[in-house]
């Protein structure tokens, strides 16, 4: 393998799974404190773009690294909703 293709490979690794943390944080704590919904979402339409584009120019490692972005992606924003929603329907309980 080459050493471009193997760079490739690994960062799409890395990428993959650099929202898995985030992830198992935000269902531990339950809390989306410091979290940015703007600053998912605005990841989640880049990666549409970027999967687009790395199809058209058919660049396996980012595909893959753009689908499973995707992917986690999603996963972060519906945690996000769910844990926000949550936690404004506990803030109306209290008052």
């Amino acid at each position: 393998m080459e050493l471009s293709s193997l760079l490739g490979w690994i960062a799409t690794i890395l990428f993959t799974i650099c929202y898995i943390p985030q992830i198992i944080k935000t269902m531990k704590t339950k809390t989306v404190e410091g979290l940015s919904f703007l600053l998912l979402f605005i990841q989640f339409i880049a990666n549409i773009i970027a999967l687009w584009y790395a199809s058209l120019i058919q660049q396996p490692p980012l595909v893959i690294k753009y689908i499973f972005g995707l992917f986690f992606l999603a996963i972060c924003l519906v945690l996000y909703l769910k844990v926000r929603g949550s936690q404004m329907k506990n803030k109306k309980l209290k008052i």
